[in-house]
């Protein structure tokens, strides 16, 4: 396992009191899982970021500077071979840290003396949440469903914006796919009650980031709204406002639940 320096083992002190396992030992394994996870969070906030503006210059690129300009099909057929290159590369970077991190789990759970683990497996049901989850999957399925009605309906830089849209959803559906069936199967490393609620929580809040659809909101920007704030655009407009009101409201909940849960441990 990697050294863990002592500002490593004071944030993993930290995070354990802030969810209420200050009874917890912050142990050099913990710390070093947690300190995985926050640079390979940093690296996919800015793989996605990359993703969008790639997509973006994709785009821009294979449009006419006149309306008459030749080419424009060959262009635009060339452009969606690179964004496809683009998908495929975000899914293997994605991947690539999801390897990073279970290397690192796996050599934590190599060093322990013994394994704890669960009577019952947790399921996506108890680490994502049942909200979380629907939100997510309509998200997808809204965007899916906006993007193709505009591909079938629509003419010209509208229906070719839809098209970018449709690839790059995809490719951000396998990325989040793959890195949501790592956390909800990769092995536990505890050895001890305290390190398996630390272990559950970890998992927990990385399924929680995973699951947050930022990317899906911010396609439409880099391809659709190019075509002009029209009643479709305003639909795609309200189709975000939306989703991101029902993910605020959902915080909100879990943040009281787990306010709730932790008075009570405390009473007790």
């Amino acid at each position: 396992m990697p050294r863990v320096r002592p500002t490593e083992l004071e944030i993993a002190r930290l995070w354990l009191a802030a969810r209420g396992l200050a009874d917890v030992t912050p142990l050099p394994m913990l710390a070093a899982r947690l300190a995985v996870r926050r640079r390979a969070r940093v690296a996919a906030a800015i793989l996605p970021a990359v993703f969008l503006c790639a997509t973006a210059l994709v785009y821009v690129s294979a449009l006419p500077i006149r309306p008459a300009d030749d080419g424009f099909g060959t262009q635009r057929r060339w452009a969606l071979v690179v964004l496809t290159a683009l998908v495929a590369g975000l899914v293997l970077g994605l991947s690539l840290l999801d390897r990073w991190v279970r290397r690192v789990d796996q050599q934590a759970g190599a060093e322990l003396p013994r394994r704890a683990t669960y009577s019952v497996r947790p399921g996506w049901r108890t680490v994502l949440g049942v909200p979380r989850a629907a939100l997510l999957a309509m998200t997808y399925a809204g965007a899916a469903v906006l993007a193709i009605a505009a591909l079938t309906v629509r003419e010209g830089a509208a229906r070719y914006a839809a098209v970018i849209l449709l690839i790059g959803l995809c490719g951000v559906a396998a990325g989040t796919a793959v890195q949501l069936r790592h956390v909800l199967t990769h092995p536990v490393v505890a050895d001890d009650e305290g390190s398996l609620r630390a272990d559950f929580l970890m998992r927990v809040e990385d399924a929680r980031e995973v699951a947050l659809p930022t990317v899906v909101w911010s396609l439409p920007v880099v391809s659709v709204f190019d075509t002009g704030l029209d009643r479709w655009n305003t639909g795609w407009l309200v189709f975000i406002v939306l989703s991101v009101i029902a993910l605020g409201l959902i915080t909100v909940w879990d943040g009281r639940r787990a306010l709730a849960a932790q008075r009570g441990s405390s009473a007790r």
